[in-house]
């Protein structure tokens, strides 16, 4: 083979963009101009009241509605999202979790409705609610309950369709929660390991069916800088996947023990700092997916160069989906077989990771599986342990990271210098979809719509699978709230252990960090306790890794911390900042809601007297929207720039003492 002799290219893999914002009407039209580009598949980005169980116009749903996807509330969003779009020909997939067995049964209603078979259908829901329960937080029931639900979708599809992917196995939020390689591969492959095993022992399979379901678990990974290293991730993954499922589930056809898996590459490590860097960061991270054959994404999304600023606009993805393009059409990494096959670096590599996995998934079997290592915190504990280590590498220059603790000098980046450079959420397209639900309700017969509720209630109860009942639901006119609150009138809902009361100190241990320390041990001697700070997780955002690094480098540095989590309301943060008696209020929000929910807080702080206590708010703000947050009173603002978490401390300790001079 050489470069003049034509070869043939072997098919590349499903190109998408994870998209949706605003509202239905908005999306559609983002949809069909990505696929009008060269987009080859369907990637729903969700908003959190959809992600969580929730209607647009529900009090949870307060400045929440199409921030970080698209509001679906009932089968009539979902045609007019997918109008214009052959189900039959479309491989869509949808990052929903806790809401899978709902956004699917709208799917597949709406698939009925238009007279296409069930069968032709293929695409993935990611329905993976071990994940959301250690990294992402769009969880809603109890581990068990929502383990069965995510059991009943995999038996549905068996039978109904069977293209389908029924789950998503998620390594990506785990690696964004600070997860090492050895971390990503064991959690995930212990997930689905307690997926399976549950399947398994519903007893109610042939050894054929079960085979054929071991074929349709896919995977969605995560892919980062160290690109060497990641590449033998990948390869360990897939190696560990054929033993797995060859040796515990004595699946023979190699095709069904296939470690199938699509990416998005790491959004974690994209800087606000100059922020044009990403571009080469998303490129080189895509190239750890695509370059060995023999464990090879199936799909892929990239994120776009501005995600750290705020959403990203329909060229910024069209950016980041010629960059697949190139590397698909361009360069020759499709005429050649996999080139690492031989290489004593890559296999030897490739052996560690896969060892130490393995005996970490022994490790975690051990303790009852993959649920008990939740319910027990074992897991989120590590997590957190595992993303305070790499925030301290950078902290002290022990990892670079170009333009944020290195070369940081440079010219201001021309396409990042004002708010234009970024998607503004259409907010009158999210009037229009609260009018649109109104209208949805009054038109609709509620006795049918109570009817299936209650049969799904039923079901749930009774231990039958839940998805016709959801589908009736759906053909009824139903909505995602209402679907949620049968379930959650059985099931119950849950908050997962957060993991930092138990972490041991991982933080920088710098001269800085020192000095910190004892400036927080002086105040305590002033106050006769030490200094009380709140941290809060209003809205529905579940991306809490900020908020446990923070909660715990300033417990290392000898602050009291009060968190008890995500999802609180703004009444409860309140409450317990007077009744805990704080000395300062600290918001994490990274949904784009942060501006009427801290104002929200503020007032309410006002109405208890409880003024004077100050709050900071970090998550992605925009630099408008922090003046914003600074001219209605909050004290500092936070964003992914400020890195160093022991000069975060230090601000709210100079906050706090300025409390207690005026006090």
């Amino acid at each position: 083979m050489n470069g003049d002799t034509p070869t043939a290219r072997q098919r590349p893999w499903l190109m998408r963009t994870y998209a949706g914002h605003s509202s239905v009407d908005v999306s559609n039209r983002l949809f069909r101009e990505n696929l009008a580009r060269g987009q080859t598949g369907l990637s729903i980005a969700f908003d959190l009241p959809t992600q969580t169980g929730y209607d647009s116009d529900q009090a949870a749903a307060l400045g929440e509605v199409g921030k970080v996807g698209v509001p679906v509330c009932h089968l009539g969003d979902l045609e007019r999202l997918l109008d214009g779009i052959p189900l039959d020909r479309m491989n869509t997939s949808m990052t929903i979790n806790a809401t899978a067995p709902w956004l699917l049964a709208l799917y597949t209603a709406l698939a009925d409705a238009r007279g296409i078979a069930r069968a032709s259908l293929t695409g993935t829901v990611q329905n993976d609610l071990i994940k959301e329960f250690l990294a992402r937080g769009t969880y809603i029931f109890p581990p068990a309950p929502s383990h069965r639900l995510s059991a009943d979708i995999v038996e549905f599809t068996l039978g109904e369709i069977p293209q389908w992917n029924p789950t998503n196995i998620c390594s990506y939020h785990l690696q964004e929660a600070g997860a090492t390689p050895v971390q990503e591969v064991a959690f995930a492959l212990a997930n689905a390991i307690a997926l399976l095993d549950a399947v398994r022992a519903r007893g109610d399979l042939t050894a054929e069916h079960f085979a054929a379901v071991v074929g349709r678990v896919s995977f969605f990974v995560n892919a980062g800088m160290r690109l060497v290293t990641e590449i033998c991730k990948l390869r360990a993954f897939a190696h560990l996947w054929d033993e797995i499922t060859r040796d515990r589930y004595g699946v023979e056809d190699a095709k069904f023990r296939r470690f199938r898996y699509g990416v998005q590459v790491n959004s974690l490590g994209l800087t606000e700092q100059q922020p044009e860097n990403n571009v080469y960061r998303i490129l080189i991270e895509m190239l750890a997916v695509v370059l060995s054959k023999d464990a090879r994404a199936r799909a892929i999304q990239l994120p776009a160069w501005n995600e750290a600023l705020g959403l990203p606009r329909p060229w910024d993805q069209q950016w980041s989906l010629r960059a697949q393009q190139i590397v698909a059409c361009e360069t020759d990494i499709l005429e050649f077989d996999d080139i690492f096959t031989g290489s004593e670096v890559v296999e030897a590599e490739t052996a560690r990771i896969a060892g130490e996995a393995r005996a970490e998934v022994a490790a975690i079997e051990a303790m009852g599986g993959a649920l008990a290592a939740v319910e027990s915190g074992y897991m989120k504990q590590a997590l957190v342990v595992s993303n305070a280590r790499r925030i301290a590498a950078i902290e002290t220059g022990e990892r670079t990271v170009v333009g944020v603790n290195a070369y940081q000098d440079g010219a201001p980046s021309p396409l990042a210098d004002d708010a234009s450079a970024f998607q503004q959420v259409d907010e009158a397209a999210t009037a229009d979809h609260l009018a649109r639900l109104a209208a949805w309700r009054e038109d609709r017969d509620y006795g049918a719509v109570r009817h299936t509720l209650e049969s799904l209630g039923q079901a749930a109860r009774d231990g039958t699978n839940i998805m016709e009942a959801s589908i009736a639901c759906a053909k009824a006119g139903a909505t995602t709230g209402e679907w949620a609150d049968a379930l959650r009138a059985v099931f119950g809902e849950y908050r997962a252990p957060t993991g930092v009361a138990s972490a041991p100190s991982a933080g920088a241990a710098s001269e800085r960090f020192v000095e910190v320390r004892a400036a927080v041990g002086a105040l305590t001697e002033r106050l006769g306790r030490p200094p009380r700070i709140l941290l809060g997780k209003p809205g529905l955002d579940g991306h809490s890794n900020g908020a446990e690094q923070i909660a715990v480098r300033a417990r290392d540095c000898g602050f009291e911390v009060i968190y008890d989590g995500i999802r609180r309301t703004a009444e409860q943060i309140v409450e317990a900042a007077v009744q805990e008696d704080v000395d300062l209020v600290g918001l994490s929000v990274l949904s784009g809601g942060h501006l009427g929910l801290a104002s929200d807080i503020l007032d309410r702080l006002h109405a208890a007297d409880a003024g004077d206590i100050p709050v900071v708010v970090g998550g992605i703000i925009p630099a408008a929207d922090a003046v914003k947050l600074k001219a209605a009173g909050v004290a500092r603002v936070f964003t992914p720039k400020d890195y160093d978490l022991t000069l975060v401390i230090a601000d709210l300790l100079a906050l706090v003492e300025s409390r207690a001079a005026a006090a």
